[in-house]
């Protein structure tokens, strides 16, 4: 299954903010930190604070953090909610043949139940269980095994 750059995006918010800790982080450092632009993340960070994971705060001093504690966040409801189709397939449109006699459908949908099983298991503290690292890959301390890491599209 193949997560739209918005989930992506979303997990890469909350996991910032999960190592960030309770602290108020703007969507200027947020947008300088993920190498995402401005405009796309506070569409994002508007999309996370509807659905409960991120509380805004506007005004001078104002910022974003976490609603929820990172334990009580699970992977899997954030995919569901921010991915606007998690079917692998769709036998109707246009109808299938085969369909009623095909066991694709049903091997694909414990597939999805596998992937979904996963992500269910694994809460956002898990993800940032090594916040010092992630703070200081973030602020540029450190790089992945030596490597630089370039962001998708930049060359």
């Amino acid at each position: 299954m193949h997560l739209t750059q918005h989930t992506d995006f979303s997990l890469r918010v909350l996991m910032y903010l999960g190592a960030m800790q309770e602290r108020l982080v703007t969507i200027d450092e947020l947008a300088a930190q993920l190498h995402v632009a401005r405009n796309h993340l506070a569409k994002i960070v508007n999309r996370l604070a509807r659905l409960g994971y991120v509380t805004t705060l506007r005004g001078k001093g104002g910022g974003m953090r976490l609603a929820r504690s990172p334990s009580e966040i699970r992977i899997g409801n954030v995919v569901r909610d921010t991915e606007p189709g998690t079917t692998l397939i769709d036998c109707r449109n246009p109808a299938c043949s085969i369909l009623g006699v095909c066991g694709l459908v049903d091997a694909l949908a414990q597939a999805r139940a596998a992937f979904f099983g996963v992500l269910d298991a694994v809460t956002l503290a898990d993800l940032v269980s090594d916040g010092e690292a992630l703070r200081r890959r973030f602020a540029g301390g450190e790089t992945l095994r030596g490597i630089e890491i370039v962001a998708q599209g930049d060359s």
